[in-house]
């Protein structure tokens, strides 16, 4: 009647999509694992394991980090991209970046100090350090 095996279940990631409206304004700290599309504004800090979008008329002041991201609003703050940012024609970005591969199409607005993850490996030669660029 009652079986002493254990049932395996698959349990797959589940991606969430999560969507801030045109006319809404969220003001603090968002933390997620799933996708964010923006196209209202947000004045704080995001945090996701997943992808950011921030449409034409989405807006964030404050610090994002995120795997992937694509901007096509505005962007101001510090924004931690680990793998690629894509910068669309209609996109204006102030601010600190730290990305890992970036994508810039013409007409966008990039403002920004920029530096790339992993850009600069250090070799230790004869007991000094070396600074290597790699690109």
């Amino acid at each position: 009647m009652f079986s002493k095996e254990s049932k395996k279940t698959n349990v797959k990631s589940v991606s969430e999509r999560n969507v801030i409206g045109k006319n809404t304004k969220i003001t603090g700290d968002i933390i997620s694992e799933g996708d964010f599309r923006i196209d209202g504004t947000l004045e704080g800090n995001i945090e996701t394991k997943g992808r950011i979008i921030i449409g034409e008329t989405g807006f964030i002041k404050g610090k994002a980090e995120c795997t992937n991201a694509d901007v096509e609003g505005k962007f101001s703050g510090d924004l931690q991209v680990s793998n690629t940012l894509t910068v669309k024609t209609s996109a204006n970005i102030t601010g600190d970046v730290v990305i890992g591969k970036l994508s810039v199409e013409p007409g966008a607005t990039f403002n920004a100090t920029c530096s790339m993850k992993g850009a600069i490996k250090e070799l230790k030669k004869d007991g000094q350090k070396r600074a290597e660029k790699t690109a």
